[in-house]
């Protein structure tokens, strides 16, 4: 081989390329496209949102006798064939000026034409035998690693439920770092996407036990399509407004920054119509301040017993979450 020479196609030079017959999008080493409806629509979703997706790889070399130039994908077969696909009205995918599915037919005049002109980065495979693809293929996609629940989830989802859980704890970034709720690491690996969706399913179904089942299952049926998401948004966002409004060391510095007792605490949050933010505050630095004295924990009140135990213990099951909640609610209620 040549050499790997990097470039940018926009979206609408791909398409033009595929109308005359010459970019061949299903090579014989590639697998045949797998890609669900959903997966399809993140594509596109993430192009609108003019958030980067990974290269394609493209073999590019010249038929002499018919003085043609050929491009073969490499890399990236399923991503063209989606983005191909959706230009023909194959699917819809959510736009965020529109936030709601359509078709390409119906984005407006300037939306098409900014899809459009989207640069898609290419590296192109210069003088590549067939030796030289099948061993870039194999390279290409030999990198793995052990995947938690979650990162199983957001590679095989790609549908409505994903999406908003995944921007719901996005958008969130920078409080659950500020207010040490989960690290650098914990948010690489997605455990703050997990947890939003575990607090979504809690605020649809009200309190259950964390089922890594029951996530998944979320994951499935509302993959096409999830309509609460206007109400729960906002629900969402009322909770952790009242966090923000509270004194940050109310939380950061407290039990309150462990995820399973913040996911109390935003349960209760959730069901009060008007916080009241002295009560609050007061409420949860008694609740951390009986948690961690030093009275001996046989010697003290049931109740801080049971709150105790509640946190210490399994404290995904729904009797431990119940016991954090009711606890928590009749301090700051």
């Amino acid at each position: 081989m040549d050499r790997v020479e990097y470039q940018s196609m926009v979206i609408q030079d791909i398409i033009n390329l595929e109308e005359k017959g010459e970019l061949n999008t299903t090579p014989w080493y590639q697998r045949r496209s797998v890609w669900n409806p959903g997966q399809k629509s993140y594509l596109i979703n993430t192009i609108f949102e003019k958030k980067p997706i990974p290269a394609l790889y493209i073999r590019h070399s010249l038929d002499l006798d018919k003085g043609i130039s050929i491009k073969e994908v490499v890399d990236g077969q399923q991503r063209t064939r989606a983005i191909i696909s959706f230009c023909k009205n194959e699917f819809t995918a959510r736009h965020p000026e529109n936030n709601k599915l359509i078709k390409f037919s119906e984005l407006s005049k300037n939306q098409k034409q900014n899809f459009l002109l989207t640069a898609i980065p290419v590296g192109f495979l210069l003088g590549a035998t067939d030796s030289d693809v099948i061993d870039i293929f194999a390279r290409i996609n030999s990198v793995a690693k052990t995947l938690n629940a979650q990162e199983k989830r957001n590679a095989h989802f790609s549908g409505e439920f994903k999406q908003f859980c995944v921007a719901q704890a996005v958008k969130r970034t920078e409080f659950w770092k500020d207010y040490g709720i989960f690290t650098g690491n914990d948010i690489a690996r997605m455990n703050e996407v997990q947890f939003i969706s575990d607090v979504v399913i809690n605020l649809i179904d009200g309190l259950t036990t964390y089922s890594a089942s029951k996530v998944t299952k979320y994951y499935k049926d509302y993959d096409d399509s999830f309509e609460d998401m206007e109400d729960l948004n906002n629900r969402l966002d009322k909770v952790f407004d009242t966090c923000v409004s509270l004194n940050p060391n109310s939380i950061k510095q407290t039990i309150f920054n462990r995820p399973p007792i913040f996911f109390s605490l935003l349960m209760v949050l959730d069901e009060i119509k008007k916080p009241n933010i002295s009560k609050i505050e007061k409420g949860l630095a008694e609740i951390d301040n009986r948690f961690n004295s030093d009275i001996p924990i046989s010697e003290r009140p049931k109740e801080d017993i049971n709150f105790y135990n509640a946190c210490s213990a399994t404290t995904q099951s729904l009797p431990n979450r119940k016991t954090r909640v009711n606890y928590i609610k009749s301090f700051i209620e």
